[in-house]
């Protein structure tokens, strides 16, 4: 969701299938995606080849500073998702409405953890889509006025 909200508020369009479709990175809008993904999905693999690959990639790509601050990046959010799934958390109510056409569309409810949030009622499945337009013109809006930048 955060890359989602981030690229609303600088008025781009970001496709998130490209987390799921390796093929779309080039297109995606995100600068060295190819590099980026490979490396997550050798962090996440069981060959040590494939990470030692996408390692050298990333340094060449993006330089070791790089490298480290996307296995930083990377590692937070594992950790994040590991502490949620121990303890059963479920989404909150906004971000369940705001990130379920992600979360559908890159498959992300299959597994074990979609458990833990209950799928939403039909006023909310029905109220979904108008919440989403409405967040993005607020995103468009805090972007627009340069709020929140440092």
């Amino acid at each position: 969701m955060l890359l989602r909200a981030s690229s609303e508020v600088r008025g781009e369009e970001v496709d998130l299938r490209v987390l799921t479709e390796p093929e779309l990175a080039a297109a995606s809008g995100v600068a060295h995606a190819g590099a980026l993904i490979a490396l997550a999905d050798a962090m996440v693999g069981e060959d040590d080849e494939a990470l030692a690959q996408a390692r050298q990639r990333v340094i060449a790509e993006l330089g070791p500073g790089g490298l480290v601050d996307a296995v930083a990046v990377a590692s937070h959010f594992e950790r994040m998702v590991r502490i949620a799934d121990a303890t059963g958390i479920p989404l909150d109510d906004p971000v369940e409405i705001m990130t379920s056409d992600v979360r559908h569309s890159l498959g992300i409810d299959r597994f074990t953890a979609a458990a833990n949030t209950p799928p939403g009622g039909f006023l909310r499945r029905a109220f979904t889509p108008i919440l989403r337009i409405l967040l993005g013109l607020a995103l468009r809006f805090i972007g627009a006025r340069g709020i929140g930048r440092r």
